[in-house]
C-alpha cells in the first residue's frame, strides 16, 4: 500500500513531445530547497507552468515488517520545466527554489529525458547513477527498450545499461542481459 498515491510528474502528459519553442519559452532546471521537488511541482501545476521532475517506485520495509512504497525523484533536487521568464518567476515565488540553471542544448536534453521516461515506463526497477562512468555506447535490440541508446558498465552483478542525461552528469541504469544490446 503507497504511503501517498503517486502524483503527477509531468505536466502536461505531452511536455516530451512538444516541437522546441520557437516562442520564447526555454528548458531550465529548477534547483530545489532540500526535499521540496513534489511541493513545487504541485504549485507549477496549479499555475499551468510545464514541468517534469521523473519519479521511482521505492519499497520500503517497516520495523514490523509490512512493504511500504513511496515515489520518490529520481534526479534529487530538480524539477525540469519549459518555461518563458513570467512562468519562471511564478516558480521562484514559490519559495521552494533554491536556483535555476538554463539548460543549452535542449533537443539533446529532451531526448534524454524522453528515453528516462520510457525505462520508467516499463516499471522494472531502477537504480539512479550518481556519476556517469566511461564505457561502451550501445543500443537495446529488443524488448520494449528497443531503441534506447546509453552506456555499458560494469558491475559486479553483471551488465547495466545506464541512460544519460548528460546536463546533469547523472543517469539511471537498468539491468539488461549482453545478448540485447548491439555496438554503436
Amino acid at each position: 500500500m503507497p504511503i501517498l498515491p503517486k502524483q503527477r510528474d509531468i505536466f502536461p502528459e505531452s511536455l516530451l513531445d512538444e516541437p522546441p519553442a520557437a516562442d520564447g519559452r526555454g528548458w531550465i532546471a529548477f534547483y530545489t530547497i532540500s526535499r521540496r521537488e513534489k511541493d513545487l511541482m504541485r504549485k507549477l501545476e496549479a499555475a499551468t507552468v510545464p514541468f517534469y521532475s521523473p519519479l521511482v517506485k521505492r519499497r520500503l520495509r517497516s520495523p514490523g515488517g509490512r512493504t511500504r512504497i513511496s515515489y520518490v525523484p529520481l534526479f534529487p533536487g530538480y524539477v525540469f520545466s519549459l518555461v518563458d521568464d513570467e512562468q519562471r518567476r511564478t516558480a521562484l515565488a514559490t519559495n521552494t527554489v533554491a536556483r535555476w540553471l538554463p539548460i543549452g542544448d535542449a533537443a539533446a536534453f529532451v531526448g534524454d529525458l524522453r528515453n528516462i521516461k520510457r525505462l520508467i515506463d516499463t516499471e522494472q526497477p531502477l537504480t539512479p547513477e550518481a556519476r556517469l562512468e566511461a564505457g561502451q555506447p550501445v543500443r537495446v535490440r529488443s524488448g520494449p527498450l528497443r531503441g534506447i541508446e546509453g552506456t555499458v558498465v560494469k558491475r559486479r552483478s553483471g551488465q547495466r545499461l545506464v541512460v544519460a542525461v548528460h546536463f546533469l552528469n547523472q543517469g539511471a541504469s537498468i539491468e539488461l542481459e549482453d545478448i540485447d544490446l548491439e555496438r554503436l
